[in-house]
């Protein structure tokens, strides 16, 4: 049985590019926890200060390193970090889910407008849905973190959405996700229509919680 040569030179290479990917992953792990932490921020404050609390649940992900490398691959963008930092703004990711649609600009403008954080992209499916009925306000934000050699600018992908819309959104990525990508024409109507039912619960269950608001605002006037 034949051996490999082992060469030094290659493993310290390899090693040193498995640590600098990893440095430049944990910059976005960084940026993510920074937006976790204004998003719960405003979470607590709204529970204490105005007994209401505006946001369901958050969730947050981080690409792995194959799902970075096959985009880098399928958009054919440079295989060095500083073309991955400029060419690929989703590496981090926030998922803010929401009671209602007031609730999701309000959070959307309460985050934004924060002085630390700088708007790169503005996307808003909700104003505007995809063709399968997709809706979620997407925003690419850039926020600083701090590092000991200094500050980086980290781009996080952060989505606000309501329950109904992260429920359909769910179910259509499980949905292709089941047929590989290929799914039945009358399931992607189906899908459409579902999308258009869950935004008019939207509607309705707002219209709702406004009457309830305003039936107790007179009872206590009274």
């Amino acid at each position: 049985m034949s051996t490999v040569p082992v060469d030094d030179v290659a493993i310290a290479e390899a090693r040193q590019l498995r640590d600098e990917f990893q440095r430049f992953l944990r910059e976005y792990e960084f940026g993510m926890r920074e937006v976790e932490t204004k998003i719960s921020i405003l979470r607590d404050e709204f529970t204490h200060n105005h007994a209401y609390n505006p946001i369901e649940h958050v969730k947050s992900r981080l690409k792995s390193p194959d799902s970075i490398v096959e985009k880098v691959a399928r958009k054919g963008i440079d295989p060095d970090f500083d073309s991955i930092r400029r060419e690929i703004t989703d590496i981090a990711g926030v998922r803010v889910t929401c009671s209602f649609v007031t609730d999701v600009y309000r959070l959307f403008d309460l985050f934004t407008q924060q002085d630390d954080v700088t708007v790169r992209v503005v996307k808003d499916y909700i104003a505007e849905p995809k063709p399968n009925g997709y809706r979620s306000l997407h925003v690419i934000a850039e926020i600083p973190v701090f590092l000991s050699t200094g500050a980086v600018p980290v781009p996080v992908e952060v989505q606000f959405r309501t329950i109904a819309m992260d429920f359909w959104a769910s179910l259509e990525h499980k949905i292709h996700y089941k047929f590989d990508g290929r799914v039945p024409g009358h399931l992607v109507q189906s899908l459409t229509e579902a999308a258009e039912a869950a935004g008019e619960l939207d509607l309705r269950m707002e219209r709702l919680h406004r009457e309830a608001h305003e039936i107790n605002h007179r009872v206590l006037e009274a």
